[in-house]
């Protein structure tokens, strides 16, 4: 067994990797001719939010794949603003205050990342 000492998004992890048999035997390497990537498609630039409102973030990298408020909407704190798809689970994204719903940052479909805003409450 080795142990290495691993970081992912700046959490350390240490982990043991076992050798398994066999021997290593270096091979040696042709340049292959790989397509091009695809472009990305422009991301919009993110809204500002307005001075006073309260974000509503995304707590993990993922897709938007449903929105459930929209702009003037009043909410209650713990009420569902959006749902996130994170790792093949739908997590719901709630408001953290009471108010009235001031913006929508993303749309259905929009990759985010954490601490993205997707919304604003005033």
């Amino acid at each position: 067994m080795k142990k290495f000492q691993v970081t992912v998004n700046g959490n350390v992890y240490d982990v043991e990797v076992e050798e398994v048999g066999g021997s290593f035997t270096p091979v040696a390497r042709t340049e292959v001719a790989t397509p091009a990537a695809p472009k990305a498609a422009p991301q919009a630039a993110p809204a500002a939010v307005p001075t006073g409102a309260t974000k509503v973030a995304a707590p993990m990298p993922g897709k938007i794949v449903d929105i459930k408020v929209s702009s003037g909407q009043a909410v209650k704190e713990g009420d569902v603003v959006a749902v996130l798809e994170a790792m093949k689970m739908e997590n719901e994204v709630v408001a953290p205050c009471a108010g009235t719903i001031a913006s929508i940052n993303t749309s259905v479909g929009t990759m985010v990342e954490t601490n993205d805003v997707i919304a604003t409450i005033n």
